[in-house]
């Protein structure tokens, strides 16, 4: 019962982790409170799993500061090459997105999980870490598994039908450490607009603005969805990282058009509906009810939905609590974190799962802990 690394949560981070600290001959036991390892990982990018992004190293993460050293030992090319080195090929779309060449997300896990179990890591499934204690200069888990050291990479509280419950929050918090709100981010805006329940489940594409009172807070491009009592898409779920109480969205949803360009063209055609040329029927309907230009539609923002329907967590971990060479916790030697359980998060596009990969991989890699002493 004895282990050179114990990692709690088998995701994407945890599955990282435990591929690197075993490869590199370190005893390691992977604790999953789930009945599989890396649920959350077939939900990724539609079920096709967008692993990546070229831009990784240079994406506006929160704490971009603390990610920096994570990221720029594995970038992009370190991924392709990690995955490569598992058996599983990516290819790379027009944004920079990178996936598995079989578009299924059971590629990649499958990738990790034979990959981990060929290095020799332990995992068990159905069995979640209630109790943490580090005593005598080790770490004890659920009083039976002892380790050296420990690394949680237990995920946030997004998605907690895939297995996200916070508990690695808890955990973190029992061991002296800070943890910032969670608050779910990628997530669909709910807005207070009467004219949405008539166009649920219309798309668009839209420039859209996060603003407080004069304030932009953050733009996006991208679609648009509207549902019955906000907008969806990834457009607003980039919006939603910034959201705070009393924001307005604003809509451009001709955003190829200058407002010069559009009154003319409208002037030209003269038509009972003009705008029904230029956006889908009900849209265009709804713009003229309300009386706004189509070029900035105000939504007021009433908040977001919760995790159920949130893709990561905002919040976790306070970085400054951790070395961001190692990921090793500055308040108890041995203690390491990776992943959404840090208080790190990017937009959409596959930055989030590389941020996983990343500090997994940091966090596993075979060193000489904080106040260990030389052999």
């Amino acid at each position: 019962m004895n282990y050179d690394v114990i990692i709690i949560g088998a995701g994407a981070s945890g599955l990282a982790a435990a591929i690197t600290a075993a490869q590199a001959g370190e005893s390691v036991l992977v604790l999953e409170r789930m009945p599989r390892a890396g649920k959350k990982i077939l939900a990724t990018g539609n079920g096709r799993c967008n692993v990546s992004n070229r831009h990784a190293a240079t994406h506006e993460y929160h704490n971009k500061h603390f990610a920096a050293p994570a990221l720029q030992a594995f970038g992009a090319a370190q991924c392709e090459a990690f995955f490569h080195g598992l058996g599983l090929a990516l290819w790379e779309d027009a944004e920079g997105r990178l996936y598995p060449r079989s578009n299924m997300a059971a590629s990649v896990l499958d990738a990790l999980r034979f990959g981990a179990t060929r290095a020799g890591a332990e995992m068990l499934c159905d069995t979640a870490a209630a109790q943490l204690a580090r005593t005598n200069g080790e770490f004890v888990v659920n009083s039976k598994w002892h380790a050296r050291r420990v690394i949680i990479a237990a995920g946030g509280c997004a998605a907690p039908a895939h297995g996200s419950d916070g508990s690695g929050f808890a955990l973190l918090r029992d061991l002296g450490h800070t943890i910032i709100t969670p608050k779910p981010a990628l997530v669909q805006l709910r807005c207070n607009w009467p004219l949405l329940p008539s166009l649920k489940g219309l798309r668009v594409r839209a420039r859209a603005a996060l603003k407080y009172d004069d304030e932009v807070l953050r733009e996006s491009e991208g679609e648009i969805l509207f549902t019955d009592d906000g907008i969806s898409g990834i457009a607003a779920m980039e919006l939603s990282l910034a959201y705070r109480p009393g924001c307005t969205i604003e809509l451009d949803l001709l955003p190829d058009y200058t407002h010069e360009q559009l009154e003319n063209l409208l002037t030209q055609w003269q038509t009972d509906l003009p705008l029904a040329g230029l956006l889908p029927k009900r849209v265009a309907e709804a713009v003229v009810k309300s009386g706004q230009s189509p070029k900035k539609i105000a939504l007021p923002v009433m908040g977001t939905r919760d995790f159920l329907h949130a893709q990561v967590t905002a919040g976790g971990a306070d970085v400054r609590e951790f070395d961001p060479h190692t990921l090793q916790s500055k308040l108890v030697p041995g203690l390491f974190a990776c992943g959404e359980v840090l208080d790190v998060h990017g937009g959409c596009g596959g930055f989030n799962l590389h941020w996983a990969w990343a500090s997994g991989v940091l966090a596993g890699t075979r060193r000489r802990c904080a106040g260990e002493l030389a052999t």
